[in-house]
């Protein structure tokens, strides 16, 4: 295979130095054609040259004719002045001389003018000979500049695949010379190999003759012993007990305790977020304390006070499921029995939410036909009706999912296991949309808290709610986003997983084979450790009564312990649950402190008003009432403790601590990003500097050869007009 992949790589470096070496040919001959045709272009140059010389010279001649032509005229004008008074004193005698003069006075002007005629037609030829010369020539020089910028070009492409092509060669004569001691080393190892391959071939023969027989022997034995092959039923191999592995126990435990601590974050984001809602409802767009809520929100506010009833048992379900996963069992679809139980009580959660969702919707278009409501908070209210609705549609549709992983484990013909990883795929896709959703209501009720802020009738109450609830909403984002991310890191773990079962089998077949095989199992394990167990030393008599003794007092004492620390959970968990109750309490009683308190200052401030004001009979009443307020002061102010603002206090301050955590990762994360844009910008900076860097260079090497061919240029027109002056003086 080596021998041949060099072969391959030769052959290819071969071809693509038989391309380089016809290139270098093509580009060759164009070069000798570019030296061909700037040659020739040299040679129409020289000619226009002399072509021009020879016009200039029939010019200067043309230019001396004429000169003597103008002489002669002058001395003919002159001697027929001289002639005309000579002709006076003999008229006779002259009259054939004057003819004669006249005669040759007009051939003279008819050659004269003639001359002229010539002489401009020739100027004319000169100057249209002399501008054709100057745009060839600017043509020539120009075609001239390209040609030898091109051949410039072609050299130094030329020399560059030269170059390439001598390191090719190089390059092939190396691996050539690898290739030949390569070679020599794989001959060495075929020989080597035929003798293996002997060697194997003689061991594969005593092999099959040994396999041969016991292959016969255990059919023989199989005849015999085994009455018939479990395994080839379906039915039957869904009760063997498949291999115990340990590892996969342990993982799909640490992952579900990963899924109860999420479930267990939701759980508590939810419950915060229904109960802060129903403190809303109480408080805004009407309060309860001044004036009475509207039937629909009264009724709102009673549902949302069951928000416990619904919401908890998501977290015992849950939590039963986790516990029902242990290092003895097998956990697979057909065994866990309390996702049933979960999705039971995810179908309770959702027929609440099912039920409480037109009166949210109808609650918040009654805040936008209230005279409080702006055109952005109205905008913003549409928005969360919306986020609403698509929040009970994610719900519904993850218990869809939730609902068909459950039906192995009760109804073996629900859900096929074909389905299992689609299924699988869906619920992630679920949760994901579940955090998008959470998102939205997050920035949405940001905005309308923010706005509501800014109004002038918001009171201290309200702006406290809404911070409660956006904190709920925080927590429900990042609860949602981590379940997600959770679930899509896992879920080819979880896909993988279903084929866990029995040997040489699809899968268990049906609920009570699986709980039929957990009974195998049960009884194999202990069979294997009864068996495992070693035999004890005998004890004498009386020892054996006194540790008989003390192992009946033990444990009756461990029993008794036991007893006491489940009642303490149960003690410690039912604490809690009133801790949360008379937290709840605490903060409507506060808030209902602060009603009674308002009220108050403005009877007081009323009754003040009136004292001071009304008669002096009506003195006695207000002092009356005035000592009736302070008596109801009293007695609001008297059962309210401090450690109801602590409590609220010290969890607002925990929610705050989750924010600036969550607030910490995100710096974090935009840190890291910051950096890594950094260093993308600095590696994209250098080499924009070193293309720069090179551009310069060969901007500076044109400019250098444009200004050699400048100078050649002018040096040309310089030594074309000192020969056009050499001319004009000859």
């Amino acid at each position: 295979m080596a021998s041949a992949e060099l072969q391959g790589k030769y052959q290819k470096l071969a071809q693509e130095y038989s391309k380089l070496r016809a290139q270098n040919q093509v580009l060759k001959k164009g070069v000798v054609d570019e030296q061909a045709n700037s040659a020739a272009l040299k040679e129409q140059l020289k000619m226009k040259d002399q072509s021009l010389r020879k016009l200039q010279q029939e010019m200067d001649s043309l230019t001396f004719r004429n000169l003597q032509l103008a002489k002669r005229v002058e001395l003919l004008q002159d001697e027929l002045a001289v002639s005309e008074p000579r002709g006076k004193k003999n008229k006779k005698s002259g009259e054939s001389s004057s003819q004669l003069s006249q005669e040759q006075k007009s051939v003279f002007d008819e050659d004269l003018q003639k001359k002229i005629e010539e002489n401009e037609r020739l100027h004319i030829q000169f100057f249209e000979a002399d501008e054709q010369h100057k745009h060839v020539e600017a043509e020539l020089r120009s075609r001239l500049a390209t040609l030898e910028m091109e051949a410039a070009q072609h050299q130094a492409v030329v020399d560059g695949l030269t170059r390439k092509y001598m390191e090719t060669i190089e390059k092939l004569q190396n691996d050539k010379a690898k290739l030949e001691v390569k070679s020599q080393t794989l001959e060495k190892e075929a020989k080597e190999c035929r003798l293996r391959t002997e060697e194997c071939q003689l061991q594969l023969k005593n092999l099959h003759e040994d396999l041969s027989g016991r292959l016969e022997e255990s059919l023989s034995i199989i005849s015999e012993k085994v009455p018939f092959n479990d395994t080839k039923y379906s039915q039957y191999n869904a009760l063997n007990v498949p291999l115990h592995n340990r590892r996969h126990q342990l993982k799909m435990r640490d992952i579900a305790g990963q899924a109860l601590a999420f479930v267990q974050d939701l759980v508590t984001a939810l419950l915060n977020f229904h109960t802060y809602t129903e403190q809303r409802i109480q408080i805004f767009p009407i309060d309860s304390a001044i004036d009475t809520i509207s039937p629909l929100n009264q009724k709102f506010s009673q549902y949302l006070h069951e928000n416990a009833s619904y919401v908890r048992p998501l977290e015992e379900g849950m939590l039963h499921l986790f516990e029902s996963i242990t290092e003895d069992t097998v956990t697979v679809l057909e065994t866990t029995v309390k996702l049933k139980t979960f999705s039971e009580h995810l179908t309770s959660y959702i027929c609440f939410l099912r039920k409480i969702l037109p009166y949210q919707l109808k609650s918040l278009e009654e805040e936008c036909e209230s005279s409080l409501c702006t055109s952005a908070l109205r905008a913003r209210n549409l928005e969360l009706s919306q986020d609403m609705r698509k929040m009970t549609a994610v719900f519904e549709k993850l218990q869809t999912y939730v609902g068909l992983l459950a039906l192995p484990s009760t109804e073996p013909d629900g859900l096929l296991r074909t389905n299992y990883s689609s299924v699988l795929t869906n619920v992630g896709a679920a949760l994901h949309g579940f955090h998008d959703v959470m998102k939205d209501i997050s920035k949405h009720y940001n905005q309308k808290a923010t706005i509501e802020h800014e109004l002038p009738t918001a009171t201290q109450k309200l702006i406290t709610t809404n911070d409660c609830i956006l904190s709920s909403v925080v927590a429900l984002t990042n609860g949602a986003g981590k379940i997600a991310s959770f679930f899509s890191n896992n879920v080819d773990y979880f896909i993988a997983s279903l084929s866990y079962g029995p040997k040489a089998a699809s899968g268990f077949i049906s609920p009570l084979s699986a709980e039929c095989m957990l009974q195998y199992k049960k009884k194999a394990a202990a069979y294997m450790k009864a068996l495992r167990k070693p035999l004890l030393e005998s004890v004498p008599y009386e020892e054996a009564l006194a540790n008989r003794r003390v192992l009946l007092s033990s444990t009756e004492s461990r029993e008794g312990l036991a007893q006491q620390v489940q009642q303490s959970l149960e003690k410690i968990s039912k604490l809690e649950q009133e801790k949360e109750h008379w937290m709840l309490e605490a903060q409507l009683a506060k808030i209902k402190l602060e009603k009674e308190n308002q009220r108050i200052a403005d009877k007081l401030k009323s009754t003040s008003i009136g004292q001071g004001v009304g008669p002096a009979q009506e003195n006695p009443t207000g002092v009356n009432a005035g000592g009736q307020e302070e008596a109801s002061t009293k007695a609001v102010l008297e059962p309210i403790h401090s450690t109801s603002l602590c409590r609220a206090l010290s969890k607002r301050l925990a929610l705050a601590e989750k924010s600036k955590e969550a607030l910490t990762e995100e710096m974090k994360v935009a840190g890291q990003n910051i950096s890594r844009l950094q260093d993308e910008l600095t590696t994209t900076k250098r080499s924009y500097e070193d293309q720069l860097s090179m551009m310069s260079d060969h901007l500076c090497s044109m400019n250098e050869t444009l200004s050699k061919q400048r100078e050649e240029i002018d040096t040309l027109k310089m030594s074309s007009k000192g020969n056009s002056k050499k001319n004009k003086s000859r």
